[in-house]
């Protein structure tokens, strides 16, 4: 979001092309603040989409979030925050959002739930980021809208094959940028997910009854 809102990747792909206008004329690429921006999270009221929306207020955004509940409960980390708005309507948030970014689950309700006519909806000044999972995108649909530049461009740390196939359009496209599922790759995510695994594995072995054993899978 950060880098989408310097022109960051496009800076660098100047200079790496031997361009350096922008060092020694006038600066030719858009820039903007993130502070007063909207960022729409989609399906963002669990733990990452939640964890999201707090950096974005930290940030200064205003945080538009979409649940099947249309509000979120009144238990939640975020419940009555005056920049945060939570509602059941996609499209409304679509509409006015600066950073559209999903976070649904994939499932037989999800999948294919993002393609044209949601990216139609979106300010042409917008950016689109996925980090949940690739098949909740049309992905064909999605190439097609990113060609045709409907919107800024997009952020995809997920693919519906990973990695893309080799003759993919996605691979060269100058406004996508592609990251290689690498949201939980990081050492330290790693590592926690295996101090879990040997936690949970302890606590199996040091339970002295079922009803000590969580989420018994046959």
């Amino acid at each position: 979001l950060m880098n989408f809102s310097a022109s960051m990747f496009d800076q660098q792909a100047m200079l790496q092309a031997g361009n350096r206008d922008n060092f020694t004329g006038p600066f030719t690429l858009p820039l903007s603040e993130i502070n007063n921006k909207t960022i729409g999270i989609i399906g963002g009221a669990g733990r990452i989409g939640t964890k999201v929306a707090e950096i974005a207020l930290a940030l200064g955004m205003n945080v538009q979030i979409t649940s099947r509940q249309g509000q979120l409960p009144t238990g939640h980390v975020l419940y009555g925050h005056d920049r945060v708005k939570c509602t059941n309507s996609v499209d409304s948030v679509l509409k006015v959002a600066d950073y559209v970014s999903l976070h649904t689950p994939l499932n037989d309700e999800t999948r294919g739930t993002f393609g044209r006519a949601q990216i139609e909806l979106m300010k042409p000044t917008a950016f689109l980021i996925n980090t949940s999972r690739g098949a909740v995108c049309k992905e064909d649909e999605l190439i097609a809208c990113m060609e045709e530049k409907m919107i800024a461009g997009a952020g995809l740390d997920v693919t519906t094959t990973e990695p893309p196939p080799p003759d993919s359009k996605l691979w060269n496209l100058p406004n996508v940028v592609l990251s290689p599922h690498t949201g939980w790759r990081r050492l330290e995510t790693r590592q926690r997910l295996l101090d879990m695994t040997c936690d949970n594995i302890e606590s199996y072995i040091k339970a002295k009854s079922e009803a000590d054993i969580l989420n018994v899978v046959n």
